[in-house]
């Protein structure tokens, strides 16, 4: 509260996550528990101290992904529900979500956004030159589990950052999906991923074997989770992605990392 009254601001980013340290799906809620209070403690915290400071908008993050509901079409808009009935591990992570949103849209006396990221890609990210998945992917220890056929929408790191900053100067509160042209199953982009990094192409592992590993959160991405639209983005904000693809993205990890190499002094 002093901090934001000191400063008086009149646009509260909110971007706090404590995911760094989390290197495993299989217990999920127990891994994202301090994300969890960053996203419902953390954001009314935020939202009381900008309306004590008179800040006029409030702009948050949140995700977009494995909380689409399973049922129906592939790839979901921002009208669409969120799953009713995620996995067990899940469930605390997701009602954090819900809250997040729900208090950042329904805030009275300050305009809220919400930005659903999907999974990012890029420099600082696990899907970067020298990011964990990458690594895992070199070595063949990212497998495809059972059919693969979850959907995952994907956002590079810098498109991510435009769209937060036309979300700033937008006069249009509400919930956004930031994400790519592309949603693709998992048995699509990890192999892709795995190609343009050179790397052997991914095992496939079954779903059972799966799940002693990554849990059943791991699994339910691998095999359930639905892409996203980003097409009212797109609409009010005015925003539109560099990299419209992963495909794209993915790409370019090893050769920005050459590239960076070849130009530095004495070689």
């Amino acid at each position: 509260m002093n901090a934001v009254m000191a400063v008086r601001p009149d646009v509260i980013v909110h971007q706090m996550t404590a995911l760094a340290s989390v290197r495993s799906l299989k217990h999920f809620d127990d891994k994202f528990a301090l994300t969890n209070r960053l996203r419902t403690e953390g954001t009314e915290h935020l939202i009381a101290a900008g309306r004590a400071a008179g800040t006029q908008k409030i702009v948050v993050q949140s995700y977009t992904g494995w909380p689409n509901a399973r049922e129906g079409d592939r790839v979901k808009t921002e009208e669409d529900p969120l799953e009713p009935s995620p996995p067990k591990t899940m469930t605390r992570s997701l009602e954090a979500i819900r809250k997040l949103e729900s208090l950042t849209v329904n805030s009275s006396g300050i305009s809220g956004t919400v930005l659903r990221y999907g999974s990012f890609y890029g420099p600082g990210t696990s899907i970067s030159e020298d990011g964990e998945i990458v690594e895992l992917v070199r070595q063949r220890k990212f497998p495809v589990v059972g059919s693969g056929a979850g959907v995952w929408s994907f956002i590079h790191i810098d498109d991510a950052a435009n769209a937060t900053q036309l979300a700033i100067e937008s006069d249009a509160p509400g919930i956004y999906n930031i994400v790519d042209d592309e949603p693709a199953e998992v048995s699509v982009w990890l192999p892709e991923l795995a190609r343009a990094l050179s790397a052997p192409p991914p095992r496939h592992v079954p779903a059972w074997l799966g799940r002693l590993f990554l849990g059943e959160a791991g699994v339910w991405m691998m095999t359930k989770s639905r892409g996203s639209s980003n097409m009212k983005a797109k609409r009010v904000l005015g925003w539109k992605p560099a990299y419209a693809s992963w495909r794209d993205g993915f790409r370019i990890l090893t050769r920005t990392t050459s590239a960076t190499l070849g130009s530095a002094p004495g070689q």
